[in-house]
C-alpha cells in the first residue's frame, strides 16, 4: 500500500512540475487552473497522511510554510549594482557610442534588448540545484532573506532540472525581478475591497510588501511571479554570452524575460526598440523601460564597471502617464486587410496633455485576457506619451451593473462569418468585396504614407463607395473618365472634381517604393517596399523572383518573402496589376540583376538630419523622401553625429538636445536654400 502511495506522490510532483513548465516557461498550458489546483490538491493531502513522503522540494510547499520571527541581513557575495537611465533615443546613440570607445574598433558588437520589468530585484541562489536562499536587493552590497517568501513564488523550482545539454552548476545565483501580473493583481484588489481593505496603489507596492511578509501563506496568496535577466556569482557554469547564459537557466526550469533578442547592429537594436514599444499592450505585466545589454561576457568584463554601474547595461525608461476611465461602450473596426479590431470607447479623460476617448483593444484574444466589460473602469497608460493602451481593469469597482461584450462571429459591415488565422490571434473578414475593408484600402492607397493622392480623403472615399464609383483600386483612375458624373455629388463641384483628377494623375508617376507601400502587403511597409525597389529596379523584376531570391534581399527574409511572393502569385492582384499597368502607373525600370542598388549622390551626400517641429512647404514624408533622393539620410534622433537639424514651429526636446550637442540648426527656409544653392534639382514640397 505504501508502495502504491509513494508512487502516486512521486507521479503527482513529476505532473505538477510539468504543467509548471509548461504554464511559466513554455506558456502553453494544457490543463485548467482548477485541474492544475485539484492535482496540487490531492499532493497535499497525500502528503499530511504520510509525512514520511514529505519533501522540502515538492511543489506543495508553494503554498508557504510557518511564520519567521525576523529577517536577516546577508550581503551579496557579487554587488547588485544599478543601471544607468536615458530617458531619449538620442542618449541611447550616446550609449553605443561610449561602447565603441571602450572595445577595439575592429569588433563587432551584439546588444541584447530585454523589457524593464516594474518590479522588485530579487537574487536566487540554488546549490545543486536546490533552492536555498532568497535575497532582495537591499542597498546593492547587502539584502533581506527573505527565502520563505522567494520559496513561494510562482514559477520558481525549488529544485532546478538537469538535461543532456545543461547539467546542474554546483552554485547558482540568478537575479531577476519578482512582479504581480496586471490579471491577479485587479483580483487582488476586489478581494481587499471585499475585505474592508485599503486596496494597493500599483502591483510594485503589492510585490514588495508581500516579500516583507513574515507569514509565507500571505506572500504566497499574492501570486508573485518572477523573471530571470541576470547573473549573480556562479560556479561550475561557463558561458560565453547572456543570451547563452539565458538559455542555460530557462533550460534549467527558470522562467526568463520574454521577447529576449540579441541583435547584431545597432541599427537593428534601435529598430527593436520601437516594435518592443508598439507591442506594450500584450503585456500582461508592468514595465517602466526597455534594458540593453552587450551579449558577450568577455566584452563585459574588459568594459567593466563604475563605482555605480556596469557600462556595458543602459535601462532605456520612459514616463508613465495613466488615468482611470470609464468602458462606455466596445465596437468593432474592420481593417483594409479584413482584421477584426475590438475598439473601447471611453468617458473623455486627459493623460499628458491630450484627451483620451477611445483605446484599442487589439484582437479578440487581448480583449478576453483583460477581461473588460462595458460599464468597467479601467486604468488606461501613455508609457513616454505614445499610443495609449487599457492596462488593467479596475474590478475592485464593479457595481454588477457592467455587461459582457461578445466579440462577433460575422462582419459587422458585410455579414459574412469570420475566421481566425492559422496559429495566429486575429480574427478576419474572408470577403475581399466586403465595403470596409474597401474603404480602408483605398484609404490607404490614398494616403501621404503610400500614393500621397490630394484630395482622397476617407470622406469623399465613403461617399464615392457608396455611389458605386470605387469598387477596387483600378477604379481611382476610371474617375478620370467619369468627371461630369462626379460634379454635383455632395461637396464636389466643377473645381474641387478636376483638383481630385489632377491628384489622381500626378500618381502614375509616383516612385515605385510607393506603389509597393500602397498595395497592402501583408508585412511589408515604407521600408521594405524602398528596399524591394531598390533591389530590383522594377515591378515586373520583383514578381518574377523566388521567395529564395527575395529573402536574401536586405531587411526582408523568410516571413516577409513568403508575404510578398504569395500576394504576386494570386489571380486577383495579378489582374489588379496587369489593370493599374495600363493606367500609366511608375512601374519602375528594370536593371541587371547583379548590379548593385544603385547609390543615390547630391548635395546632403553622407548628411545626416533630422527634422522637427511643423514645416510649411514639406510634409514630414515628403521632406524625408526628398533628403534621400538627394544622398542625406533622415534620422529621428539628434546625437553628436547628427550634421543638422531642420527646425520647424514648436520644435521641442530634440531642438532643445541640438543646442545642447551644438549641432547646427537650420530653418526650413534655410534648409531649402542650402539645396538649392548645391544642386539643380529644386525641392519638391507641398
Amino acid at each position: 500500500m505504501t508502495e502504491t502511495i509513494l508512487k502516486e506522490v512521486q507521479q503527482l510532483r513529476a505532473e505538477i512540475e510539468r504543467h509548471n513548465r509548461l504554464y511559466y516557461l513554455d506558456a502553453q498550458p494544457e490543463i485548467s487552473d482548477l485541474q492544475y489546483d485539484q492535482l496540487l490538491k490531492r499532493l497535499q493531502q497525500l502528503e499530511q497522511e504520510y509525512p514520511q513522503y514529505d519533501d522540502p522540494s515538492s511543489p506543495s510547499h508553494k503554498v508557504g510554510g510557518e511564520p519567521i520571527a525576523g529577517f536577516v541581513t546577508v550581503p551579496h557575495r557579487l554587488p547588485m549594482l544599478s543601471i544607468d537611465n536615458v530617458y531619449e533615443e538620442a542618449e541611447l546613440a550616446e550609449f553605443d557610442t561610449r561602447i565603441l570607445k571602450l572595445l577595439d574598433p575592429s569588433e563587432s558588437i551584439e546588444y541584447v534588448t530585454e523589457y524593464k520589468i516594474d518590479g522588485v530585484a530579487l537574487s536566487l541562489i540554488y546549490e545543486h540545484g536546490v533552492l536555498v536562499q532568497g535575497l532582495t536587493r537591499g542597498d546593492g552590497r547587502q539584502g533581506d532573506d527573505i527565502t520563505h517568501n522567494a520559496k513561494t513564488i510562482r514559477g520558481v523550482p525549488l529544485h532546478l532540472t538537469a538535461s543532456a545539454e545543461q547539467p546542474i552548476p554546483p552554485y547558482l545565483e540568478v537575479r531577476g525581478e519578482a512582479y504581480i501580473s496586471n490579471s491577479d493583481f485587479a483580483h487582488l484588489r476586489a478581494a481587499q475591497l471585499e475585505a474592508g481593505e485599503q486596496p494597493f496603489a500599483n502591483p510594485r507596492n503589492a510585490t514588495a510588501g508581500a516579500l516583507k511578509l513574515l507569514d509565507p501563506k500571505l506572500s504566497a496568496a499574492r501570486k508573485i511571479r518572477f523573471f530571470a535577466h541576470s547573473v549573480g556569482y556562479c560556479e561550475g557554469i561557463e558561458l560565453p554570452t547572456h543570451m547563452a547564459f539565458l538559455e542555460a537557466v530557462r533550460r534549467l526550469g527558470i522562467p526568463i524575460t520574454p521577447e529576449v533578442h540579441a541583435w547584431p547592429t545597432w541599427e537593428a537594436t534601435l529598430e527593436q526598440c520601437h516594435r518592443m514599444m508598439e507591442q506594450l499592450h500584450t503585456l500582461n505585466f508592468e514595465v517602466d523601460g526597455l534594458v540593453l545589454k552587450v551579449n558577450s561576457r568577455d566584452q563585459r568584463a574588459r568594459m567593466g564597471t563604475t563605482s555605480k554601474s556596469p557600462r556595458w547595461v543602459v535601462a532605456y525608461k520612459w514616463e508613465k502617464y495613466e488615468a482611470q476611465t470609464k468602458v462606455l461602450e466596445i465596437s468593432v473596426t474592420v481593417g483594409k486587410s479584413g482584421t477584426l479590431t475590438p475598439l473601447a470607447l471611453l468617458q473623455p479623460v486627459e493623460i499628458a496633455g491630450t484627451t483620451v476617448s477611445r483605446c484599442s483593444l487589439h484582437n479578440r484574444d487581448e480583449l478576453n485576457r483583460l477581461g473588460v466589460k462595458i460599464g468597467d473602469w479601467v486604468i488606461v497608460e501613455k508609457a513616454g506619451k505614445i499610443i495609449p493602451h487599457m492596462v488593467r481593469v479596475e474590478e475592485h469597482l464593479r457595481t454588477g451593473d457592467e455587461t459582457d461584450f461578445v466579440f462577433p462571429a460575422h462582419c459587422p459591415e458585410c455579414n459574412t462569418a469570420v475566421i481566425q488565422d492559422e496559429g495566429g490571434v486575429y480574427i478576419r473578414c474572408p470577403n475581399p468585396a466586403c465595403p470596409a475593408q474597401l474603404r480602408e484600402t483605398l484609404r490607404f492607397y490614398a494616403s501621404r504614407s503610400a500614393m500621397d493622392i490630394e484630395g482622397l480623403g476617407i470622406k469623399l472615399i465613403e461617399q464615392l463607395v457608396e455611389h458605386g464609383f470605387l469598387t477596387s483600386l483600378s477604379d481611382v483612375y476610371r474617375l478620370q473618365l467619369r468627371r461630369d458624373e462626379l460634379i454635383g455629388l455632395d461637396r464636389l463641384g466643377e473645381k474641387s472634381v478636376d483638383n481630385l483628377l489632377a491628384g489622381i494623375d500626378a500618381s502614375r508617376n509616383r516612385p515605385l517604393w510607393r506603389l509597393l507601400t500602397g498595395l497592402n502587403i501583408r508585412h511589408v511597409g515604407r521600408t521594405v517596399s524602398q528596399a524591394l525597389a531598390n533591389q530590383f529596379g522594377s515591378l515586373d523584376v520583383i514578381i518574377a523572383q523566388t521567395e529564395e531570391q527575395l529573402a536574401e534581399v536586405n531587411e526582408i527574409g523568410t516571413v516577409i518573402a513568403h508575404s510578398v511572393y504569395t500576394f504576386f502569385h494570386t489571380e486577383p492582384v495579378l489582374k489588379l496589376l496587369a489593370e493599374l499597368k495600363d493606367f500609366g502607373l511608375n512601374w519602375g525600370e528594370a536593371r541587371e540583376a547583379t548590379a548593385p542598388p544603385p547609390v543615390v549622390t547630391g548635395p546632403l551626400s553622407g548628411q545626416t538630419i533630422v527634422v522637427t517641429g511643423s514645416l510649411t512647404r514639406f510634409t514630414r514624408d515628403s521632406i524625408k523622401e526628398f533628403i534621400l533622393q538627394q544622398g542625406g539620410k533622415p534620422t529621428d534622433s539628434v546625437s553628436k553625429q547628427t550634421n543638422f537639424v531642420v527646425a520647424g514651429e514648436k520644435a521641442g526636446s530634440k531642438l532643445e538636445k541640438a543646442q545642447k550637442l551644438g549641432v547646427r540648426v537650420l530653418t526650413e527656409d534655410e534648409f531649402v536654400h542650402l539645396v538649392d544653392s548645391q544642386s539643380s534639382v529644386a525641392p519638391e514640397t507641398t
